[in-house]
């Protein structure tokens, strides 16, 4: 943490006195603190392990906090952001060193002077999902069951092309893996994927990504194949809805061409009242009935509907009191309510969140 610290107030020091002479550089920053109650009172304070936001019970705690340094003057652009919490922890606990703090390190360059085509490389946001790490840009505060088991962050490279009226994009990207800064577990291939979104207009947004590769060792490694849909539709200036569906396949065993399927449908609703108060609710389900990504041993594997309802006070444009209560509901007892097991969990979360 002390390293963390230092390495920011470095790079805020230094970004900002840079900045009084070239205006095209910003430093911005985000905290957001919770408390969280699972009442099913784990006894070591985790909440189940397929979820990294929000992910500790009965303490008041530091969800994400990062300052971020971006520059752009149109041809060049960069972005490094260093960041601290219970995300970072759970999130990038498998990368290496001063990496686990490493929200975005990455640069780019406009490849033509009339079209609006870049190329940029590092560590970056994921492009699968539409719900990022940074909950206040979320309609809900905590996130999803699909969006907390697909990358959150993506390190590789990617070309981008825009049209001029910023109603399309296309990337194509090519990266380490999944949800991977270095190449993990001996894999030596590399993974890619797309994204395509649609703004026919300002209250419409359609977006696919997809993700191509393999897991596991070379010796033993499968193909994974994972597609997201989604759509966000602002009906009107108060009521907004978002839909989206997941559906991955991975071979079963190196050479077969048995596959295991995910498959995961959310639906969120907003209504703002006015600029201060806002009511989302939200209903998914998720099936993973081989552990693709959340294993739990039993007959039915992973089949689970959750429940989110939260009510958010902004008192600034720039920050945000948010309550949540969600409830999960399994067809098998795979929830941890000492001294057993049960097929539901419930719980509530507050946080208050402000960028800068």
């Amino acid at each position: 943490m002390k390293k963390l610290l230092t390495l920011s107030a470095v790079l805020g020091t230094a970004l900002c006195t840079y900045g009084q002479e070239e205006p095209k550089i910003k430093v911005t920053g985000y905290l957001e603190t919770y408390y969280g109650y699972d009442f099913n009172k784990p006894s070591d304070n985790n909440r189940p392990g397929f979820i990294y936001s929000h992910n500790r019970h009965n303490e008041v705690n530091l969800n994400l906090g990062f300052i971020k340094g971006s520059y752009d003057n149109g041809n060049i652009r960069a972005n490094v952001a260093l960041m601290a919490g219970t995300y970072s922890n759970a999130n990038l606990a498998a990368e290496p060193g001063v990496l686990k703090n490493v929200l975005e390190a990455n640069a780019g360059i406009k490849l033509s002077k009339t079209a609006n085509l870049w190329v940029d490389a590092g560590i970056f946001s994921s492009h699968i999902g539409f719900e990022s790490a940074v909950s206040k840009d979320c309609w809900v505060l905590t996130r999803n069951i699909s969006s907390e088991n697909t990358p959150y962050y993506e390190s590789g490279a990617k070309i981008t092309y825009g049209t001029n009226d910023g109603k399309f994009t296309a990337t194509a990207l090519y990266l380490n893996g999944w949800q991977r800064i270095n190449r993990q577990n001996a894999n030596s291939q590399p993974a890619g994927g797309v994204q395509l979104t649609w703004k026919p207009t300002d209250k419409i947004t359609v977006n696919y990504s997809n993700f191509l590769g393999t897991e596991g060792a070379d010796s033993v490694r499968v193909r994974r194949f994972y597609h997201n849909v989604y759509g966000i539709f602002q009906v009107t200036d108060h009521f907004g809805v978002t839909l989206g569906i997941d559906y991955g396949t991975q071979q079963k065993e190196k050479g077969s061409s048995s596959k295991n399927e995910v498959f995961s449908p959310v639906a969120i609703a907003q209504y703002r009242f006015n600029s201060n108060w806002a009511l989302a609710g939200r209903v998914e389900h998720y099936q993973d009935k081989n552990g693709v990504f959340i294993a739990t041993g039993t007959a039915n594997g992973f089949k689970t509907t959750g429940y989110s309802l939260n009510v958010d006070y902004a008192p600034f444009p720039n920050a945000v009191v948010r309550l949540e209560g969600k409830v999960y509901d399994s067809k098998d007892k795979i929830f941890v309510r000492e001294p057993s097991l049960v097929n539901y969990n419930a719980a509530m979360t507050a946080s208050i969140a402000v960028s800068f």
